[in-house]
């Protein structure tokens, strides 16, 4: 392989399913694999920001591929709509029946129509949880099947999914409701599939990624520029993809159930809802009784991380 990195030879021999992986993170991720050993199917659809259209041009797919050829890696294509059910079989069968099995998923497809909640629509509300949360559900299920059948024969895999996050979906951003619903539901049934998928040999971690994409490089245009001076690029998708080849990885091994934030050089542990302060009288509550119980509970709690975008009533009302 061309560009050795401390990761080569980590994914080495192990299939890669990478949806949304035409553009941005996602063909970072394939890239990351291919140096790390892995022969990779490249899912994208090829649309546009917004989830409508063909971009024109050739496949976007289509590319990424063969820069997975270019690095001395195999790779093949799918365009299979990932949040359909057929589509998203088709994409499990496409990997086995190109590569014999199937080792590694990595969730990532998605896009963007940001509203402020009283100007979103039904039909965007509707597209985009499609997209993201039902286009992790399917391929997880899919995936889980085989694999559930692969353990049922005696061949417990070493299975592994990584699905996309985001903080929009872990601390909530404002003008995006159905994005920050749509990741917010990814991050829950990121825990649930990990309690469920075990049992077959499959870990299921999720990664909450800050990097410059197609998403984000127009909303946060300042904060995600690369360097002018040539320095460390922090936003760069690339810096991301270590922690999805490596969740992806045997060498992962025991990692699940978590999630992950990833931005720069950083790594974080995500810590999600847990119980804190709490009163219990024993009996029924009044609701008049409440006010100073619940006050008092806030008041020995952390208090919340900030919602992005958000400012408090005071500015608002300047």
């Amino acid at each position: 392989m061309n560009e050795p990195t401390v990761h080569q030879g980590l994914a080495q021999g192990r299939v890669v399913i990478v949806t949304g992986a035409g553009r941005g993170l996602g063909r970072a991720h394939a890239l990351a694999f291919a140096r790390a050993g892995a022969r990779v199917l490249v899912n994208d659809l090829g649309v546009a920001l917004n989830g409508d259209g063909e971009t024109g041009g050739s496949s976007p797919a289509g590319q990424v591929a063969e820069e997975v050829r270019e690095l001395g890696g195999e790779a093949a294509v799918s365009t299979d709509d990932i949040a359909d059910s057929e589509g998203a079989a088709r994409l499990v069968r496409t990997a086995l029946d190109r590569f014999g099995r199937l080792d590694t998923l990595v969730n990532n497809a998605g896009f963007l129509r940001d509203r402020m909640l009283v100007n979103l629509g039904e039909d965007d509300w509707d597209a985009v949880l499609r997209v993201h949360l039902k286009g992790h559900f399917l391929p997880m299920k899919h995936a889980a099947a085989h694999w559930r059948a692969e353990a049922k024969a005696g061949r417990t895999p070493r299975a592994r999914i990584v699905n996309t996050s985001s903080g929009a979906g872990l601390l909530g951003a404002v003008g995006q409701g159905n994005y920050a619903a749509a990741k917010a539901g990814i991050a829950a049934l990121t825990l649930v599939s990990a309690a469920e998928f075990g049992r077959y040999g499959v870990q299921v971690n999720a990664v909450a990624p800050a990097a410059r994409t197609r998403m984000t490089e127009r909303t946060f245009a300042e904060d995600m520029a690369a360097p002018q001076d040539g320095g460390f690029d922090a936003m760069a998708p690339e810096n991301v993809s270590p922690l999805v080849v490596y969740l992806g990885s045997d060498a992962a091994e025991g990692v699940t159930g978590r999630v992950f934030e990833a931005e720069a050089g950083r790594v974080t542990v995500m810590d999600g809802w847990r119980r804190a302060a709490h009163a219990d009288k024993g009996a029924r509550w009044e609701p008049g009784e409440l006010d100073d119980t619940v006050r008092a509970l806030l008041a020995t709690s952390p208090e919340p991380e900030p919602v992005y975008g958000a400012v408090s009533v005071d500015e608002a009302r300047r």
